[in-house]
């Protein structure tokens, strides 16, 4: 239940409304899981909870646009750590085989902790494959229990090694099933109210592992029942290559023939978008979810973000599967972002605010939750409370610039005016209890 609360005195509140406003020393006040007013020595109402925020930066929960929380069951796995994407899906497909609802549901509340404790207060994820009877329903119960927000997506992989695509035959499904299943999910779960805790997606694996078919008619569903569509694109040069070869186009060409573009789609990675792609998606808004670490860990390369910002892309955040990953800490994530886009273009290319910008309001935009990534009046309260009286941040110019300082776990999250974080220990489930559990299933697949 939500309740009525003061965040009182806030060293900073970095607020990325539209005016990207910062306040020093100010209180938010909280009811009804909604932000009602911002100011200093706000008056102490009946039935107000005060949040002491003093020594604290103050942010809009972080948004997470590119996630596969099942993969967390299966980090480092030796044999794929040092492929590349293709060679690393191989190595992987016959593991994640193996699951069953236990495994899905597990992975996921792992995941969706891990990324709480790193003030995510809103998630998406991207589940394509349903081995041993698991479904969307469970990642979907995970989220519940942990308590942040949700758009689950549901995926699918139709193509098998014998027909030409990647995966094994074993791990795909009937597109006709598929299409039905989308619709239970949307029909049972999709909320479009904008204090919704879930809202459900369609998302066809990838260009490797769908037919052609399936993404337009995937494109027409997510249109009859207003819901977003997603799925990885342009990832690396292998991506690319692919797509040139089965389809005679670039993925940019694809993704528009079959109805893929358009402010209610995002795409993961676009790494390799050349410049007539960038002006595609910057023509019709379509979302992009940067997923940096990830990008590194299989060598896909940088994704030029600066150049594709200044265009008007919209683009999210993602911490991607933590398969390939290896974490699901949404703020290094950010701080990733920043640096490698210094690297590749220059130390002034991405400053941490920017950065923060795309982890919040970047992400909730593509999304299509707009009442979600800022601090505003009217706005959903969802807030991440950082403290920046730690070692981490000890000797600092400029507490605000988390990205650069840290720290690297909030010590508060709320989420539509409920704690879920508190004092950097998560309330909505026993810790220590999920980790042994999860710890036990890898050992079982292993």
């Amino acid at each position: 239940m939500t309740e009525k609360m003061i965040i009182r005195q806030a060293d900073f509140i970095l607020t990325m409304d539209d005016k990207r406003n910062e306040f020093r020393n100010q209180d938010i006040r909280i009811a009804n899981g909604e932000i009602t007013e911002i100011g200093k020595n706000l008056l102490l109402a009946d039935e107000t909870r005060e949040i002491n925020a003093r020594g604290c930066v103050v942010t809009p929960g972080l948004v997470n646009t590119h996630h596969h929380l099942f993969q967390t069951l299966t980090k480092a796995v030796p044999e794929g750590q040092d492929a590349l994407l293709f060679g690393w899906l191989k190595t992987l497909y016959p593991i994640w085989s193996k699951f069953g609802p236990e495994e899905i549901r597990v992975s996921a509340m792992t995941g969706l902790a891990e990324l709480a404790l790193s003030g995510c207060s809103l998630t998406s994820d991207h589940l394509y494959l349903y081995p041993n009877g698991s479904r969307l329903d469970d990642t979907i119960d995970a989220a519940k229990e942990i308590g942040i927000r949700f758009s689950p997506t549901r995926g699918s992989m139709s193509i098998g090694e014998s027909d030409g695509g990647l995966p094994p035959d074993s791990l795909v499904e009937k597109e006709n099933l598929i299409l039905e299943d989308c619709i239970r999910v949307i029909d049972k779960y999709h909320d479009p109210n904008p204090a919704s805790f879930i809202q459900i997606g369609i998302a066809p694996c990838s260009p490797f592992s769908v037919s052609q078919d399936l993404m337009r008619d995937s494109a027409l569903l997510a249109r009859d029942k207003n819901v977003y569509l997603h799925t990885h694109l342009a990832e690396n040069d292998e991506d690319v290559a692919y797509s040139i070869e089965k389809f005679g186009c670039r993925p940019g060409q694809y993704a528009e023939d079959l109805g893929w573009v358009g402010n209610d789609v995002w795409h993961a990675h676009c790494v390799k978008l050349d410049t007539k792609e960038q002006k595609l998606f910057s023509k019709t808004q379509t979302g992009i979810s940067h997923c940096p670490c990830s990008n590194c860990r299989l060598g896909s390369g940088i994704a030029p973000i600066k150049e594709m910002k200044s265009m008007g892309i919209p683009i999210g955040l993602g911490v991607d599967g933590s398969a390939s990953n290896d974490s699901g800490n949404l703020i290094t994530e950010a701080r990733q972002a920043m640096l490698m886009q210094r690297v590749s273009s220059g130390a002034d290319a991405m400053s941490s605010r920017e950065a923060l910008e795309i982890a919040t309001r970047g992400g909730a935009d593509i999304l299509g939750r707009p009442e979600c990534g800022r601090i505003a009046i009217g706005k959903r309260a969802d807030i991440a409370i950082w403290d920046v009286s730690g070692l981490e941040s000890a000797g600092s110019w400029d507490p605000a610039a988390i990205l650069l300082t840290g720290p690297n776990q909030v010590k508060h999250l709320i989420v539509d005016g409920k704690f879920i974080v508190e004092d950097s220990q998560l309330l909505t489930s026993d810790l220590a209890k999920l980790i042994n559990l999860q710890n036990k299933l890898a050992k079982a697949l292993f």
